[in-house]
């Protein structure tokens, strides 16, 4: 039986060949393929936003796909650029990726449709698809996998605060308790700085350590974690009598659909959730 620390890095010891074989399903290359076939036709913000399947597509490379009726968001956003560090992209921090790489304020429509460019979004959609379809058999494996491809771009500890996936992966790691996120967000910061250096995200040596301390610390608080038994316990049918509540699995589930890709919507249905408050988790 396999657990979500051993389901991670076999993940890891195979990403590339696991890349490939997400990028060849048949739904993927069809909407690949309509991006790189038609990114090139836009001639402006409002072409690339007016574009529900390029904007869709763009977004869900960089885990925004809940934002896709946001376009009015969305404009400002990208008219405003990231050379000004008050830009509102700079300002929301879950923004700033998605604004830097189609950067049509600085460098024109013509930036986003470069071969590079094309290949970097083709290349997070399908490591976003990728961590969606781990996703279903092991939340635990999807947000271990999108702390190690997100983490490394945080730069201060309110990137941490502002953003739930990687806040829950930080909180499982420290066992930080439920109120942490009621307290002030400057208290919330100190907190973090004082319990691990955040230049340690770009070390790819203690970031693969504190991705292992949270793998370690979700098997512990959730039980083995093989397909099988991540079934059983999303489904509410773990035959344990324990009389812990699920609220942290709910809260993972729930930051995983509102900051992930659309596709991940399909997930996790709202009547899975409501199944999940009336069970109890196994030990």
């Amino acid at each position: 039986m396999t657990n979500t620390t051993s389901t991670y890095l076999t993940v890891m010891q195979n990403l590339p060949k696991m890349q490939a074989m997400t990028a060849a399903n048949p739904a993927v290359k069809t909407a690949s393929a309509y991006y790189a076939a038609n990114i090139g036709k836009v001639t402006s913000i409002d072409d690339f936003v007016g574009n529900y399947r390029l904007l869709s597509y763009a977004l869900d490379a960089y885990g925004l796909g809940d934002q896709i009726n946001s376009t009015a968001l969305i404009k400002q956003v990208l008219e405003g650029g990231v050379s000004n560090s008050k830009s509102l992209a700079n300002t929301l921090p879950q923004w700033t990726a998605f604004a830097t790489a189609f950067n049509f304020a600085a460098n024109g429509a013509s930036s986003v449709s470069t071969s590079t460019a094309i290949a970097t979004t083709e290349s997070n959609y399908d490591e976003q698809q990728l961590e969606s379809n781990e996703g279903q058999q092991d939340i635990g494996v999807q947000l271990a996998l999108y702390f190690n491809r997100v983490a490394p771009t945080v730069t201060n500890a309110y990137g941490i605060l502002a953003n739930q996936n990687l806040l829950e992966v930080v909180e499982t790691i420290f066992g930080l308790p439920s109120s942490f996120s009621a307290e002030n967000i400057d208290v919330q910061a100190k907190t973090l700085n004082n319990l691990f250096k955040i230049s340690d995200l770009q070390d790819p040596a203690k970031l693969q350590q504190l991705t292992e301390r949270f793998t370690a610390a979700y098997d512990m608080t959730y039980g083995g974690s093989s397909s099988s038994t991540t079934s059983l316990t999303v489904s509410g049918s773990s035959s344990s009598s324990s009389s812990s509540t699920p609220s942290a699995a709910i809260t993972i589930l729930s930051g995983i659909i509102s900051s992930n890709s659309s596709s991940s919507s399909s997930i996790f249905s709202n009547a899975l959730l409501e199944s999940l408050q009336s069970f109890t988790l196994g030990g």
